[in-house]
């Protein structure tokens, strides 16, 4: 089993910046992906921002806005958040794809952290 707990929401005016974090711990093997999914009021879950293998994606949304940054020693991730915007606010959600030592991959899901990007 895998957990990961996230940190680093919370509320910030239109035009700030946040910065969230996602320590991933327990029985790892190898966290072949990690990032950061985000779910709005009303709305679906949606990818925010990847990174798998030394490569990033990121939803329309967060180009040029987001940076996913990943410290493969301390299992992190992290997602640098800036010019943040009201339809930023949303439940930020960590997310990884595990690999264990027989080659089964299992996706995990941290329990959220919510951003509020409000005046």
């Amino acid at each position: 089993q895998v957990q990961l707990v996230e940190s680093g929401g919370g509320l910030v005016q239109p035009g700030g910046s946040l910065r969230l974090s996602c320590a991933a711990s327990g029985s790892i093997f190898s966290i072949d992906a990690m990032g950061w999914y985000r779910q709005a009021p009303g709305k679906q879950r949606e990818l925010a921002a990847i990174t798998s293998g030394g490569s990033t994606n990121y939803a329309d949304s967060g180009k040029g806005r987001f940076t996913i940054s990943r410290d493969n020693a301390k299992n992190t991730v992290y997602l640098q958040m800036n010019s943040l915007k009201p339809e930023d606010t949303a439940v930020y959600y960590c997310y990884a794809v595990h690999r264990d030592r027989t080659g089964t991959y299992r996706n995990y899901w941290g329990q959220g952290t919510q951003v509020t990007v409000s005046s």
